[in-house]
């Protein structure tokens, strides 16, 4: 046996291992964002058919009070749908991290200004504390919940003042068979999970988001680090 086969994976290795990732990296991921690649229009039409309201209008709710200088991470940024509606809402110090290099390679063309970087959210590729603001946007969902924690810690590692998530909620985690896969999606109630994870964070608002067409429901909550 050679030395670089006895060598230890590296965490990057390591998370390229995980099941999920590989799925989302792979032909399944890019269908995801050919998909759910959309202009801000498409991306408030979808929301006011879900909910009957604008993600605009969420994010006005739940960012109200946050500095337009403030600088944002998201957390699994995909094609940049987030980012772009961010920017017409007046923030433009936005950085994003992405799994799916074909999704990167989009986001890039759609937000030069914006700094993006390929990685996982379970090795957030930045510094402790490098922005005001880390977020995700139906991202946790697809995190197992053996790799949640990891991706929560990085999150909260990141961040210098807020996290802030929309996600699918559930009172209990609950596995959703996801376009013939398992394994691929879970509800669950996350901003009580950071809440129980990290002493330091306080709730500052939250809203549920009831669908207009059946029973489901997300969170838009956004989280305060004390300092």
């Amino acid at each position: 046996m050679d030395s670089s086969s006895s060598k230890p994976a590296s965490k990057q290795e390591q998370i390229a291992e995980t099941p999920q990732a590989g799925v989302w990296k792979g032909d399944f991921g890019r269908a995801y964002t050919d998909r759910n690649t959309f202009e801000i229009e498409g991306l408030e039409q979808l929301c006011r058919k879900n909910y009957g309201v604008s993600r605009s209008e969420i994010n006005g709710r739940t960012l109200q009070g946050i500095s337009k200088d403030a600088s944002f991470l998201e957390v699994g940024c995909n094609a940049g749908n987030q980012l772009l509606l961010l920017k017409q809402m007046g923030w433009t110090n936005l950085s994003g991290v992405e799994l799916q290099p074909y999704a990167l390679e989009i986001a890039r063309s759609r937000l030069p200004q914006a700094n993006l970087k390929q990685g996982s959210a379970l090795d957030i590729p930045w510094p402790d504390s490098s922005f005001d603001v880390v977020f995700t946007s139906v991202v946790l969902i697809h995190i197992a919940p053996r790799d949640l924690p990891q991706a929560m810690d990085e999150i909260h590692r990141t961040s210098r003042q807020y996290i802030w998530g929309l996600e699918y909620y559930a009172p209990n985690a609950t596995e959703i068979f996801y376009r013939d896969h398992s394994q691929l999606l879970w509800k669950m109630d996350y901003a009580r999970i950071y809440l129980d994870r990290f002493d330091d964070l306080e709730l500052v608002r939250e809203e549920r988001l009831k669908y207009l067409g059946d029973k489901n429901v997300d969170t838009a909550f956004l989280l305060e680090k004390r300092h």
